[in-house]
């Protein structure tokens, strides 16, 4: 049976270029980055040849590129490195943010919750309301994520980095949904700190990078060695990095062409799965209706009369891989944070997403599949 991976938000398959990059890399040999021998000298050429790749990406400068060992690492660093600064001071975080944003932000200082409305984004107006409240003592961080990992919403990110630099509290923007998928001008954006994860948008699992403002300061999480100009320590996970570099450099080909090719594939082909689930009864999108509203590549239903779970199974054995935010379809036991700050029934939620890889035989797959499977729970359930 064929299979349709449409899945993508979870994880992105290696684009061709990365794996290129990888199995060349592989044969180079091993050698410390940090040694003068021509050895070490051709490991720290391919890292850095891979930071100004990522850098170009993103937006920015190769020097405000720091590497480590995922995108949850990032946002640790990017945490520690805030809470730090100012201990005992308060951390802003919305409840839609990824669960690396806010149990490392819970783990570090007292946190505020911020209020969001039905489409998972930030309300700006409670945010101003928090700045207000702590103004004397000043927040030691706040979070936004660029686009959320469930429903797609693109967040008011330049507003929330414009009120909180008018107040002077730091940003963190965590852009692992949205870099890759939207053009992500960090010089422009003017946050003070950015994470970003290469698997999702098509590079390897096991790296990532924390993009720090130029000028900014933080303490490191990691460490015990010199590598990254001492802002993370840790040998260099050199063959991932090479391949993550690949990766942004077949995105950011073309002066972004590529990236914006793909973006408009993407939202076609959501835009046919959103139909396709739709002319079932009782389909209906979650998050926001309008598809600039969204990042091009996820999108959320909500799936009357049935619980997800035997959705996501059902599909499966149809040989279509999609995700759900009920309790048990996932690692975590209790339901998506993020539907539940959005008034949503995670239990009857799917998620579907899409790639570089994806066709538009996944689409027929799963148009031919999901009213199947759905009607099909109904009648059993009736």
């Amino acid at each position: 049976m064929a299979r349709h991976y449409l899945d993508n938000a979870s994880t992105v398959p290696l684009r061709p270029e990365a794996v290129i990059a990888l199995r060349d890399w592989l044969e180079v040999g091993a050698a410390d980055p940090g040694r003068l021998h021509q050895e070490g000298r051709v490991v720290r050429i391919g890292i850095e040849t891979a930071r100004e790749q990522v850098a170009d990406l993103l937006g920015a400068q190769p020097r405000q590129v720091v590497f480590t060992a995922s995108g949850t690492e990032a946002i640790n660093a990017a945490v520690w490195g805030a809470t730090r600064a100012r201990p005992g001071a308060v951390v802003l975080c919305a409840a839609v943010e990824h669960s690396a944003v806010r149990d490392a932000s819970a783990r570090a200082a007292p946190n505020e919750t911020l209020p969001v409305d039905g489409r998972g984004r930030i309300e700006l107006d409670g945010l101003d309301a928090a700045l207000a409240r702590h103004a004397s003592s000043r927040p030691a961080l706040v979070h936004c994520q660029w686009a959320n990992h469930e429903v797609g919403t693109v967040q008011p990110v330049r507003e929330v980095v414009v009120r909180c630099r008018e107040a002077g509290v730091p940003v963190h923007v965590d852009a692992a949904s949205a870099c890759g998928h939207l053009p992500t001008d960090l010089e422009e954006l003017g946050a003070d700190l950015v994470s970003v994860s290469a698997h999702k948008l098509g590079g390897p699992a096991g790296v990532g990078a924390l993009w720090i403002r130029p000028g900014l300061r933080i303490e490191p999480l990691l460490v015990g060695g010199q590598q990254e100009r001492a802002r993370r320590a840790g040998f260099e996970n050199a063959a991932a990095i090479v391949s993550f570099g690949a990766a942004a450099a077949a995105l950011s080909a073309d002066h972004g062409a590529r990236l914006a090719a793909e973006a408009l594939a993407d939202r076609r082909l959501v835009g046919d799965l959103l139909a396709a689930a739709t002319a079932v009864d009782g389909v209906a999108l979650v998050g926001d209706p309008d598809p600039d509203g969204r990042v091009p590549h996820i999108v959320c239903l909500g799936v009357a009369g049935v619980e997800a779970e035997p959705v996501v199974i059902g599909l499966d054995k149809a040989g279509i891989a999609v995700h759900s935010g009920s309790a048990c379809s996932s690692e975590s036991l209790e339901p998506s944070p993020v539907l539940v700050a959005m008034g949503v029934d995670a239990s009857r939620s799917l998620r579907l997403s899409v790639g570089w890889a994806n066709t538009d035989a996944d689409v027929a797959a799963f148009g031919r599949a999901f009213q199947e499977v759905v009607e099909g729970l109904r009648s059993l359930r009736a």
